[in-house]
């Protein structure tokens, strides 16, 4: 199966994630099939802490991908921005 998740980077007390398309088999940070987007929990002021492909989360939701818990949550929190 084919999941959305978080791929964790950064450093020691100051993670970043990247939102992946990956195999539901493979590790966290492990290999992945493409990058969508990205979140910052830590950011700042007028930095940027979540930017998400909407073109490319709709077409691999409609081939079948599924969303974790926590990134469905960034996923409205990324709409109600937006909106």
């Amino acid at each position: 199966m084919v999941v959305i998740r978080l791929a964790r980077g950064g450093a020691k007390a100051r993670p970043f994630f990247n939102i992946v398309v990956a195999d539901k088999r493979t590790r966290r940070d492990g290999r992945f099939i493409e990058r969508i987007g990205f979140y910052n929990p830590i950011a700042k002021g007028a930095e940027e802490s979540i930017r998400i492909a909407q073109d490319r989360l709709t077409y691999w939701r409609e081939v079948g991908a599924q969303a974790s818990p926590t990134v469905e949550r960034l996923i409205n929190q990324a709409a109600k921005k937006a909106a």
